[in-house]
């Protein structure tokens, strides 16, 4: 049997590693090296594939920066590693008027690290910024009509409408609270103040190569944090990331997983998280507006039934991933095995299905070749082909993949988003405003739907609510999930990776010292 070269055996795994980073720069995580070597257990060392766009308030990232960002900030609420919301900046919150009033009282005592004092007045100061900037935190603010503060512990948020989505986007960037009296320098930028459990340590810091975190002692809730430093390297190079983890010189990463042996023979230990992030043909144009067949459900469930999803996993994945038809974490309660059986593999169904929409000789779409689809676009294009779609692949810079996605040129695409909470997810891909309906597609039951989910307060029923939306975008073709993506965590002896894949979110709060 000829032995492939290494270059070769490399280019074999390239469609995963492809997707994984695309995944990782905009909402996951990823492990990489550092200077020096990371061994103890006193300070964390990881890394990040791109360099932070910037620490300025309106401006961050929920990506891989938030390692960054998330240690030097507080946020109001956030979410542990069961994917529950937790107290945090803000020690309880209410909601009142059927959804319409957010109440939140703040923790008492706390201060930015250069001293002053963390009151309403600060947060609503925040907000503000954030939900009047253009920015990426924007538009997870937009229902909030005005902000209250009665006394200095209590923000009063009013709401155009119930939202959902609102609470755990307060866990993340949205719900970052920035020293009033700094956020709008310019020098925000690249040295941000925050009243979170880190600062900056700029002395030691390199702008776009390593950034460097030091442990504040008088932080509130200093024991979560057991590291004293932290240190994030921007490596874009992931083979040199997991040679840097055999090195010695890191202490936590994520790995393909055709190196997990590698790894583990280098003394690390191994948790693998099945479901990270979801790659899925996002069918945008339902109504017909530039893609006629779409408009019909029929058309839509038939591009469901042309995937071969478990083979894809194999082929693409190597075992750590899984396939799906449902646009939620597996870990949530609104997750339902059965609508994984809707759409079997059955190109023979999915002709017959396009004939009874009046598609018998099949149609031609065009699709953008973005630098992270290209592996995958042979095999979709084919399973397309085979049911009589014709795909004309039309590259896109990757400069310009989020404008090209959101802007409503392609009626359909393929991506990968990072798992985040069921009414974020929800929000992205249902709201008329949401980034993954670019045709700002609605109709009286979604709205429905959204409205029911979004208005309920009670977790159970809530729970409920999203699990009809779910079966609808199942049932009605509003997309084509095809896979979950999973990671491979390894950690050194002493550290531990304690995510279970409930919550996607980039924290160092993931990571704890072994015993």
């Amino acid at each position: 049997m000829p032995t492939l070269s290494r270059s070769r055996r490399l280019r074999r795994y390239a469609p995963v590693a492809a997707l994984t980073s695309c995944v990782l720069l905009a909402t996951a995580a990823c492990g990489g090296t550092s200077n020096g070597s990371a061994a103890g257990t006193d300070k964390l060392s990881l890394a990040i594939l791109g360099s932070p766009n910037s620490f300025e308030v309106t401006q961050l990232s929920d990506g891989q920066p938030a390692y960054i960002w998330g240690s030097v900030y507080d946020t109001l609420l956030y979410t542990d590693n069961k994917g529950q919301l937790q107290p945090n900046a803000a020690e309880s919150w209410a909601y009142t008027d059927g959804g319409r009033t957010l109440t939140l009282k703040l923790r008492q005592g706390m201060k930015f690290s250069n001293g002053h004092v963390v009151n309403a007045a600060g947060v609503k100061a925040s907000l503000d910024y954030v939900r009047t900037t253009p920015g990426q935190q924007q538009n997870a603010l937009t229902s909030i009509d005005a902000i209250e503060t009665p006394d200095e512990a209590t923000v009063v948020l009013k709401l155009k409408h119930p939202d959902a989505a609102l609470l755990p986007s307060l866990a993340m960037g949205a719900g970052v609270i920035a020293d009033p009296a700094t956020m709008k320098d310019p020098s925000a930028a690249l040295n941000p103040i925050g009243s979170g459990p880190y600062i900056l340590d700029k002395a030691a810091t390199v702008n776009g190569a390593s950034y460097v975190l030091k442990k504040r002692d008088d932080y509130w809730n200093a024991k979560a944090y057991p590291f004293e430093t932290v240190q994030i390297k921007v490596m874009g190079d992931r083979t040199a990331a997991v040679n840097a983890l055999q090195a010695g010189e890191l202490n936590a990463g994520t790995v393909e997983s055709t190196q997990v042996d590698q790894v583990k023979s280098a003394g690390f230990d191994v948790t693998v998280v099945p479901a990270t992030s979801l790659g899925a043909l996002v069918l945008a144009d339902r109504d017909g507006t530039i893609a006629k067949p779409l408009a019909d459900v029929r058309v839509r469930q038939a591009i469901n039934m042309a995937f071969d999803r478990q083979k894809m996993v194999t082929q693409f994945l190597r075992g750590v991933g899984q396939p799906t038809e449902q646009y939620v974490n597996p870990k949530s309660p609104v997750y339902d095995p059965a609508l994984n059986t809707t759409y079997p593999f059955d190109p023979a169904g999915a002709k017959r299905l396009l004939a009874e929409a009046g598609y018998s000789d099949g149609f031609s779409v065009t699709m953008p070749s973005l630098y992270y689809t290209k592996p995958f676009e042979p095999t979709i294009g084919q399973a397309l082909k085979d049911i009589g779609i014709n795909v004309t692949w039309e590259p896109v810079p990757a400069t310009d993949s989020n404008i090209a996605l959101t802007s409503g040129k392609y009626a359909m695409y393929f991506t990968a988003d990072g798992l985040n909470a069921v009414p974020i997810d929800t929000k992205k891909y249902f709201s008329p405003g949401g980034y993954r309906n670019p045709f700002h597609t609605q109709n009286p039951e979604i709205s429905a739907l959204l409205l029911e989910a979004s208005g309920e307060q009670d977790p159970a029923k809530a729970t409920e609510a999203f699990k009809k939306i779910n079966a609808y975008g199942t049932q009605n073709g509003w997309y084509a999930p095809i896979f979950n993506i999973g990671s491979s965590w390894v950690t050194k002896k002493g550290i531990t990776y304690l995510g279970d894949g409930s919550s996607t979110l980039t924290t160092i709060r993931a990571f704890g010292v072994a015993g």
